[in-house]
This record gives structure tokens, sequence and C-alpha cells, in this order.
């Protein structure tokens, strides 16, 4: 079965350094990036970012409340790209069930488990690493297990910087090029060169 990472703090990988951003001085506040997420996407389509949470969620319309609600962790900017990136990868039929209709191996999963979230996670988190240099925010990829028996493999780390240096010469998912030239014109940034996405 599918999942994917769902926690806000982010599980370093001690063996590589961190991915290179674009160094400006503006500094990325989550009141401003749920403005420019919900400047976007609150009238086209009916979703609103939101902050607070224990724990990320993803709730579709329902009678309860009549629009979608993307919610991230706390105030940590890390958890509110991650769920963006889940929900600009979402298709229409995804973004209609509550968390996308995945179900989430806890911490600590098995080295088979692991290997499903690698290969799920190398979307979302390619295209939260683009977003992250959008906004001038730093990036760790993340491995979410943190009592797991096996530590991130070098195919995935690899799996994510060829994703990103795809996106940056090919389409990318159209909500997601929406958010980061949001986030670009914002910060006066240029996220789609691949030199910027290196392990150094």
């Amino acid at each position: 079965m599918l999942f994917f990472s769902r926690k806000g703090d982010r599980t370093l990988i001690s063996d590589i350094s961190a991915p290179r951003a674009i160094k400006i001085p503006k500094k990325l506040k989550v009141e401003e990036l749920t403005v420019i997420f919900n400047d976007l996407f609150s009238d086209s389509l009916n979703t609103y970012l939101e902050g607070g949470a224990d724990e990320p969620l993803y709730l579709p319309a329902s009678s309860i409340c009549k629009h979608n609600r993307l919610i991230f962790c706390q105030d940590y900017i890390s958890s509110a790209l991650h769920e963006i990136s889940h929900w600009c990868i979402a298709g229409e039929k995804r973004r209609n069930l509550i968390d996308y209709g995945y179900w989430y191996y806890p911490d600590g999963r098995s080295g088979a488990q692991q290997k499903i979230f690698e290969k799920v996670e190398v979307r979302p988190q390619a295209l939260e690493w683009i977003f992250s240099v959008a906004a001038s925010h730093s990036f760790t990829v993340s491995t979410d297990n943190l009592l797991g028996e096996i530590d991130t493999s070098h195919y995935f780390l690899q799996s994510v910087l060829e994703q990103t240096h795809i996106w940056c010469r090919e389409p990318m998912p159209e909500r997601g090029l929406l958010f980061a030239k949001a986030l670009s014109h914002f910060f006066k940034t240029q996220p789609f060169s691949s030199s910027l996405y290196q392990f150094s």
C-alpha cells in the first residue's frame, strides 16, 4: 500500500551535506507562505493552507467545512512546503479523499517498507526542494524513519536530485509550477536552474 511522509520534523541525513540554495536577505515567514498559497488557490480550487496542527492533514470539503483544508505542523515552513508538494501532485480523485486516501506506516519502518516510502516520496521531495529554493528556505531530504532499521539509500537521494533536474528542463505539475513561480516572484529568485540542485 502506498504512503508518504507526514511529519513536520525532518530526519537529517548525516552522511551528506545539505543541498545548496539561493542566498538572499529576505527570509520566508509562514504568514507570507500562507497568503501566497491562499491567494493562488482559495478561489480557483477552494483550498486553504493553514498551520498550527500537531500532525499534518489534508481534509476535503464536507458538510462541516465548505472548503478543502491543507494543514501543516505548527508553524514549520518545511512541513508546509512538504504538504503543498503532495497536494500539487495529487490528482482530482485523490483530492476528494482525506489525506488523499493514503495509509501511513509509522516511524520504525522495515527495510521493505522504507523502499516503498522512498519510491512514493521522490516526486514530492523534489518539488519541495524546488519550492525551498524559490523561497530561499533550507531543505533536507527526509527519511522520516528515525526508529527504522536502515538509512536512506543513495538511490533515493539520487532519484530526488534527478527529478529536480528533470523539472528544471521539462514541465512539472501545473499547480506546482504556479506556486513555484509565485514564490520566485515574491522572493526575486530563479529556481529553475539545475545547477542549484546538488549535494555538495
